[in-house]
């Protein structure tokens, strides 16, 4: 057993080194991108390209040189003319162009900046009138030859010679170390030795333009012309080129081409594209107005450092990737969202939105389209092949198709899709939009036989073992469980989870025969007898380092293929039964998937068909994909205010840059040499000094920062292909410096000023200290002598204190006996009240009526009493000691109402001692009538209304 898989292997690596020289796919077309003059902003026609060490593209467009680094368009003009016909590049970065009337070339400076020496200005003006348009430019030997119609000019160390035409030279090529070329008159001729030398048999060609050579076999040369089409030269010998690729020629004019590869050649065409034909003529790929191109007229081709295809149209440049195991099937080939596929019979059948298509497989797929089979017009869901019968499940059922055609309405119900019943291979379970139906296979083929009751939903993926149907639907895993005739699920059972721990559906397929549940990719078996679902760890751990999958399935080698989020992956077998996982290369069909219709048609290795929203995807696992190799990162300038500096061009320094502060806002151009899916490259970077971590990975190809502090900073940048392949590192270091006031020679001087600041206020202190010590001392003395007469002050007012309060304390006790006496006077008032009574009274008693002694006696008793009355002072005491009591209210009195009178300071007195108006008048001898009137007066001089208490006013004074 091992000599024949030995022997496998080795075709196996055969026939993968075959496709690496021979890259062109003869199957569906390579992808195409198209650049219009306003995304280059320039000229329309393209003339001539290269490509320099860096990986950037160059184009001799009608309005100067473009460049393109994969991320921007630079142009650059000539001096003195606009247009650029011709372009190479040397091993030394110089590109050398040519224009109308002026060669020369460009050479990046120290700053990476693309400088013009003009090389035309070595000939002598009165020698040479006009250089014409210089239209190719070769690097041969150690001579820059640059070519017009009336002259070549050779530049060899710094020197110019001039290489005349015998007559007028057309175009020129270097062919297997041969420069050639054509004159009006002599044919071909080769440039030996500094001269020409004609070469036998081809003046033939006089009367047409020779547009390209190309290199063959056995010293063969393939020479295209303009209008004659292509010959064959050996040996002196020129003869048509019979091939289909001539026809094409002939048919549609050529304007040159390029050789790909060894084996075949890309021949640009007036009216109609580009051809790629191996070395026999036939045509493996057409690439047209049609397929892609936004112009059919090409100018120039040219094959870049990864085998890709560059065209320079008369309106536009066009990007071709060639060199990519993918190719498609789009709308150029009547194709839309592909749900399924199938080879049968010599056919490639294709359901899709739009019915079901077709094409043959073995024959080219170069201009035919697909047709559509007759009868499918609508969605179709999936195309099978089961015991040799090809079956569509369709939207208006399920068809049987034969050839180009709908042989059978098998039922009429829409269908998703079939499965096989298990030991039962007679018959067929169908899905529909309503449960389920059953198919037999008789002789006449198949038939329906019944639709199978007990489930009416709609499902489009389904699996079959022993005994039961599984289903996802909504969430859940449904078991149904046939009975003995097919014709309806005795049992209907969902489930939620496959264990208390992974809660959650996933999906149901087939593995090695046998029917698995998975749900975040651990992977369960059902167990009939125990009714529960149990983990095959063998399994799950295959699957415990990819994402998260959402569907698989496995095709007849082995390998299973799984999608996850929006992207595509595989899981290739090994010989030693391992798994190999592969993503990358898938990466450039991510949302472009169809979601939740897998289709991958694994036909053998070299042909795999993937359905796609937008058509049909082939992929030839055999194919090198230089795309998984990793990319390369510029950092393609570094710019500030002052200064822009371009690393992608080489001859920029690598050395330290130093910026000044004021300008301490840069700008950073990202760039690199991937021009496969540029839609899915991105760049990552960190500022080191500024950036705490990478950032994010984006598409955006600059970033700028502003006022950024003194410092040495790194930017370092990487980036990341379609196929997600990183790059290594890449570095730029600058420094930023500081400003004038942070300068080390201004923290010097910031030093010395602030030692001879201490230096100064040390002295300024000690003269302070100095001075307020003798103020302080003069200071404590006038305290002193403060204190001591405060002292002496306090001591004069403290006797005085003393002095007063004597006096106050004597006040008081005066005051006291004075109260003291008041009070004994109107004691002694109304003791002489009650004698006047007794007085009145003794008046009322007839004294007649007594006797002598009696009446002597009553009379003696009577002048006493009256003397008694008479002969007392109390109330004039009495008087005199109330002013004493009540001075100073008495004086405020006076000086608040200066108008009140004596007689009225008296009342106001008596008022304030609370007597009452029977006292006020006995004291003031008139009625109580003229006591009110006399308080009336008052209140009325004091201003007081009926409402306020005069005495309360009073004792409120």
């Amino acid at each position: 057993m091992k000599f024949p898989n030995y022997i496998i292997l080795l075709l196996c690596l055969f026939s993968a080194s075959l496709s690496c020289f021979g890259q062109v796919k003869n199957i569906g077309l390579p992808e195409v991108r198209n650049y219009k003059k306003l995304d280059y902003r320039a000229g329309t026609q393209n003339w001539c390209m290269d490509q320099d060490a860096n990986g950037n593209m160059y184009f001799a467009n009608n309005n100067g040189l473009l460049q393109y680094d994969g991320a921007s368009w630079r142009r650059y003009a000539l001096l003195n003319t606009v247009a650029v016909r011709s372009l190479r590049i040397d091993s030394l970065g110089r590109i050398y162009v040519g224009g109308y009337d002026e060669f020369g070339y460009y050479k990046a400076n120290r700053k990476g900046k693309l400088e013009y020496f003009s090389i035309s200005k070595l000939l002598e003006s009165s020698r040479i009138k006009s250089i014409d348009f210089i239209w190719k430019i070769h690097l041969y030997q150690d001579e820059v030859i640059f070519q017009s119609f009336s002259r070549a000019y050779i530049y060899k160390s710094g020197k110019l010679k001039i290489l005349n035409p015998v007559s007028r030279f057309q175009f020129s090529y270097v062919v297997n170390n041969q420069l050639i070329f054509q004159d009006k008159e002599a044919g071909l001729l080769e440039y030996v030795n500094g001269g020409l030398r004609p070469l036998k048999g081809t003046t033939i060609l006089n009367s047409t333009e020779v547009w390209g050579i190309f290199p063959l076999s056995n010293q063969q040369l393939l020479i295209g012309t303009l209008d004659k089409g292509m010959f064959l030269y050996s040996e002196g010998t020129l003869s048509p080129w019979k091939t289909e690729a001539n026809q094409f020629m002939l048919r549609n004019s050529c304007l040159g081409g390029v050789m790909v590869g060894k084996n075949n050649i890309a021949l640009n065409s007036v009216l109609d594209g580009i051809i790629i034909c191996d070395l026999d003529g036939k045509i493996i790929q057409h690439i047209n107005y049609q397929q892609g191109l936004q112009n059919n007229t090409v100018l120039s081709s040219f094959i870049d450092n990864k085998k890709n295809l560059w065209l320079g149209l008369d309106n536009g440049i066009a990007f071709v990737n060639e060199n990519s195991p993918f190719s498609f099937f789009g709308f150029s080939y009547n194709l839309s969202t592909v749900y399924a596929s199938v080879i049968h019979q010599g056919n490639l059948y294709v359901a899709t939105n739009q019915g079901l298509f077709y094409h043959s497989w073995n024959s080219s797929f170069r201009d035919g389209n697909f047709k559509i089979v007759a009868g499918t017009t609508g969605q179709a869901w999936n195309i099978q092949v089961v015991n040799g019968q090809l079956i569509c499940a369709h939207n208006r059922g399920a068809l049987l198709i034969s050839g180009a055609k709908v042989v059978k309405v098998l039922n009429e119900k829409g269908h998703f899709g079939f499965k096989s019943v298990p030991n039962q291979p007679n018959y067929l379970v169908g899905s529909t939009y309503s449960g389920f139906t059953l198919f037999e296979n008789s002789e006449t083929g198949y038939r329906f036989k019944n639709a199978i009751s007990g489930f009416d939903l709609s499902v489009n993926t389904f699996e079959i073992d022993q005994n039961n149907l599984w289903l996802k639907k909504d969430n859940l895993m449904y078991q149904l469980a046939f009975n003995s005739d097919l014709t309806q699920f005795h049992k209907v059972k969902s489930y939620s989870n496959f264990n208390a721990i992974n809660k959650g559906i996933g999906s149901v397929q087939l593995l090695n025969g046998i029917v698995y549940f998975q749900n975040k990719n651990r992977f369960y078996r059902f167990s009939e007898e125990q009714s529960l679902f149990y983990e095959d760890s063998k399994i799950s751990k295959i699957f415990q380092y990819l994402p998260q999958i959402s569907a698989l399935s496995q095709d007849k080698y082995g390998n299973v293929w799984y999608f996850y989020k929006e992207s595509l992956g595989v899981l290739r077998k090994q010989n030693g039964g391992g798994y190999k996982n592969e993503m990358a290369a898938f990466s450039n069909l991510s949302g472009n998937l169809v979601s939740n219709y897998m289709s991958i048609n694994v036909i053998n290795p070299s042909d795999i068909l993937i359905g796609l929203t937008d058509g049909l995807a082939h992929y030839n696992a055999t194919i090198t994909n230089n795309a998984l190799q990793k990319p390369q990162a510029f950092i393609r300038s570094f710019s500030y205010p002052e200064d822009t500096i371009l690393f992608g061009n080489g001859g920029a320094t690598t050395e330290s840059i130093t910026i000044p502060f004021r300008a301490n806002r840069v700008r950073f151009t990202f760039s690199s040499p991937i021009y496969e899916n540029l839609e899915n490259v991105e760049f990552s970077y960190q500022l080191e000094g500024f950036d705490e971590r990478w950032s994010n990975w984006s598409n955006s190809s600059i970033k700028e920062y502003t006022n950024l502090r003194e410092g040495s900073y790194t930017m370092n940048l990487k980036v990341r292909n379609s196929n997600g392949v990183e790059s290594q590192v890449v570095k730029v270091d600058f420094r930023v410096a500081p400003p004038w006031y942070r300068h080390a020679l201004a923290y010097l001087l910031y030093v010395l000023l602030f030692v001879g600041c201490v230096f100064f206020v040390r002295n300024r202190i000690q003269v302070k200290i100095r001075k307020n010590k003798y103020y302080e001392t003069i200071e404590q003395r006038r305290l002193y002598l403060e204190r001591e007469a405060k002292i002496r002050q306090e001591q004069y007012d403290l006797e005085k204190e003393i002095e007063k309060l004597k006096n106050d304390k004597l006040k008081i006790k005066i005051l006291a006996k004075d109260k003291e006496l008041v009070n004994n006077s109107l004691q002694v008032v109304k003791k002489n009240k009650i004698l006047n009574g007794i007085i009145h009274k003794l008046k009322d008693i007839n004294a007649d009526a007594f006797d002598e002694s009696t009446k002597f006696q009553f009379s003696k008793l009577n002048k006493s009493i009256v003397k008694e009355v008479n002969a007392d002072k109390s109330w004039k005491d009495l008087e005199k000691h109330i002013k004493n009591v009540h001075f100073d209210f008495l004086k405020r009195l006076k000086e608040q109402y200066p108008t009140i009178s004596p007689r009225e300071l008296d009342l106001s007195t008596y008022l304030l001692m609370n007597m009452s108006t029977k006292e006020i008048a006995e004291i003031m001898n008139i009625s109580t009538g003229g006591v009110e009137l006399a308080r009336y007066r008052l209140r009325k001089k004091l201003g007081l209304n009926k409402k306020e208490n005069l005495t309360g006013f009073l004792m409120s004074i």
